[in-house]
């Protein structure tokens, strides 16, 4: 995936201080002391809880009533837990945005974690958009881009700007798609899809003295270490993309590592020279967040400040440890991730040090069996404790602030390890196993007799304290609204678009070239579309995980760089005919395995979306049924092996290789939850309802933008 030029912003700093140029901004002000038009701001208060699902909440309440006490107060306060309907496709950032701007994606343009590159057909960021600037050579190997940025591709107002430009008081914290982060009249975090320093997404590295586990890991951030001799081994982490050089290669941090056998410990020195930062470890042990600086330009004209954490395997018989992917630093971030800028370390002096990436659970360390489930669970132990942290200070501010205005707090851990851990409960997945499921979890839930089969049960029954925090620190007479941006489902058999498209003769690849052989194949490679497709024969293709894209006349580009002519092929009157037949189709596909239809539904973009950006959409939104979903390899502009696999261990290199719980699927399937102690209007309600209903709340009409209608009564 080509990575969002984030790393422009350090080179424009660079600028900044040799210009002095003063930009004009808003006047600084207290937005507690002249809270708008009605008086004092009334309060309403909006826990977002990423992937919680209603039928689920509903029987972890039923069978555990003593442990879930706020949540049945909740329950009985209004309507009962209501199911709340998702975006098409259910996937986090296209579902957030809506709640964001109170549109559907034609209006905000968010379609997908992944877009694809009208030229290349290649995989683009879908949050973020690239604005070239051009370059100016230093001396040396050194350059620097002028004018480029990555500004955010979500179109319309987000409702805390709304808020803002009334005067009304609004904390919004990490909420998904705020990055760039836009200001509120209060403070304002950037949540999920916030890069990490090192890469888009984030990835761990790991460190062994065997070779044989770096080879069974086959994982390209393995690395094999040695003893320098005095139990020293030197090792380097991979930072971030140096925007001073040529093609912004990755710049690296030396680090070394003492081991004690005898005292059974281990001293990590993050870095050299008198600043390192260090800490003594013993095995089994996660270390707080470190601080890491990476040289830019040299003299030390230009670092750039990093966080990471590190956890300790063993020290024998092989010393292994983990390194987690390198964060923004909160105190001196190399991009804002809080408005005001200053936010994030005042947040950081009250809480200490966390994570700023986007998905802090490392759900990639995991995928590549870097580190195993109890390993895992510990560390999404960590984030969720920090998260509470995080709560608890968002109350103070609150009501430090006399309680006024809004509040939004967003929880990330149900979502991201039912991704990981949902084999666990559910017998039938083809990734389940018994044993592994018995083993005791007692460590990660402090509830006595559990085990990795209660994950997500565990992962609701945690959401109860923070709900009771709120509560406590609030009072039960404050508008409180507990949603969800979609629900979640098994994911248990692979279907690959792109695969199906070239058995069905909508997809030609070049001649000589073929689809992907079987991994585990020594001629193994990947089978990219943007290089290997025959443009000129091909007439539908996919990228993204529920997107599929007509190769369209006009819109599709030639690639200026090749010989070839890429245009698109599917004229604007044969497209409508052709949409009908891949619909049809589609949802004709019949598992051979067991009988079931992957596809639930197919949705046209004309037919569902509205507003100025629909061109843009992908031309079906591919819904699959519980159970199933797009391939990885698919979504990323592949074309695997086989169309319909297991999503097991077994065909991923004994890896888990993909998530398998999901809810990238129809959004029937997968839709989220409503709760509140106020009063629901009839109906069912949706993501932009809430974004209306909250505008509402303080008096201010629905732009005639939004597509939604309000909640309460």
């Amino acid at each position: 995936m080509r990575l969002p030029r984030w790393t422009v912003y350090p080179a424009l700093v660079v600028i900044a201080t040799f210009l002095v140029v003063a930009i004009p901004r808003r006047a600084n002000r207290d937005p507690y002391a002249s809270p708008g038009e009605g008086g004092l701001a009334k309060p309403l208060v909006i826990l977002g809880v990423d992937g919680m699902d209603p039928d689920i909440l509903r029987d972890v309440i039923e069978r555990y009533p003593e442990r879930m006490p706020n949540f049945r107060w909740l329950m009985s306060q209004a309507d009962g837990i209501q199911s709340l309907r998702t975006s098409t496709p259910p996937q986090s950032p296209v579902a957030w945005s809506n709640f964001i701007t109170g549109r559907n994606p034609g209006g905000h343009g968010i379609f997908d974690f992944i877009h694809r590159d009208l030229v290349t057909r290649g995989v683009t960021s879908s949050t973020t958009r690239e604005e070239k600037g051009f370059e100016l050579s230093l001396p040396g190997p050194y350059k620097i881009d002028i004018g480029a940025d990555s500004p955010s591709n979500r179109s319309g107002e987000a409702f805390w700007t709304i808020l803002r430009e009334h005067g009304i008081p609004a904390d919004i914290w990490r909420v998904p798609a705020n990055f760039p982060v836009e200001p509120s009249e209060g403070v304002s975090f950037s949540g999920m899809m916030t890069p990490a320093l090192d890469s888009a997404y984030g990835e761990c590295s790991f460190y062994t003295t065997s070779p044989l586990h770096q080879v069974q890991l086959d994982y390209e951030k393995a690395t094999l270490i040695s003893d320098y001799g005095s139990n020293r081994f030197d090792a380097t982490l991979r930072g971030p993309a140096n925007p001073f050089k040529e093609g912004h290669p990755n710049e690296s941090l030396a680090f070394r590592l003492y081991v004690d056998r005898e005292a059974g410990a281990a001293v990590v020195y993050a870095g050299s020279g008198e600043t390192a930062e260090k800490v003594v470890l013993r095995p089994g042990e996660w270390s707080g967040l470190l601080r890491v600086d990476f040289k830019l330009l040299p003299l030390g004209m230009m670092n750039m400040s990093g966080i990471c954490r590190f956890y300790l395997r063993s020290i024998e018989p092989e010393v292994e440890l983990y390194a987690s992917p390198v964060n923004f630093d909160p105190e001196s971030p190399a991009a804002p991730v809080s408005e005001p800028d200053d936010a994030s370390a005042e947040l950081t002096a009250k809480i200490g040090r966390y994570y700023t990436q986007g998905m802090a659970e490392d759900v990639g360390a995991l995928k590549d069996g870097v580190l195993n489930e109890g390993e895992f669970m510990q560390q999404v132990r960590i984030v969720n404790n920090e998260t509470l942290d995080m709560l608890d200070y968002a109350l103070d501010r609150y009501v430090g602030n006399g309680k006024q205005g809004l509040l939004f707090f967003y929880f990330s851990t149900i979502d991201l390890a039912c991704h990981m851990m949902w084999r666990h409960q559910d017998a039938e997945h083809p990734g389940h196993d018994e044993a592994l499921a018995g083993l005791d979890a007692e460590a990660w839930t402090g509830r006595a007799g559990s085990t990795l089969r209660d994950t997500v049960d565990d992962l609701y029954l945690r959401m109860d304290p923070a709900l009771g925090r709120v509560r406590e620190r609030l009072g039960d007479d404050v508008a409180l609204i507990v949603m969800s941006d979609h629900g979640f489902a098994p994911f248990r058999r692979e279907f690959s678009l792109n695969t199906w498209l070239l058995e069905n003769g909508y997809l030609v690849l070049k001649p000589g070239l073929a689809k992907e052989l079987p991994r585990g194949n020594a001629a193994f490679q990947k089978v990219f579309l943007s290089l290997a497709t025959d443009w000129s024969k091909t007439r539908a293709y996919g990228v993204g995980f529920n997107g599929l894209y007509l190769n369209l006349a006009g819109r599709e580009a030639d690639d200026p760089e090749t010989e070839a002519n890429e245009s698109g092929i599917v004229s604007a009157a044969d497209a409508p005919a052709l949409l009908r037949e891949l619909k049809q189709k589609l949802e004709a596909v019949v598992d051979p395995e067991n009988g079931k239809h992957p596809i639930l539904r197919c949705d046209l973009a004309s037919e569902v979306y509205s507003g100025e950006r629909v061109a843009e959409a992908p031309d079906i939104l591919v819904g699959y049924d519980a159970g199933y979903g797009n391939s990885d390899a698919s979504a990323t502009g592949r074309v695997p092996a086989d169309l319909l696999i297991d999503n097991s261990p077994a065909n991923h290199g004994g890896k888990l290789g993909t998530f398998n719980g999901n809810h990238l699927m129809a959004p029937d399937v997968v839709k989220g939850v409503l709760l509140s102690n106020r009063k629901l209007l009839p109906g069912e309600h949706g993501l932009e309802d809430l974004t209306v209903e909250i505008l509402r709340q303080y008096g201010i009409d629905k732009p005639t933008s939004m597509n939604g209608s309000p909640v309460l009564q």
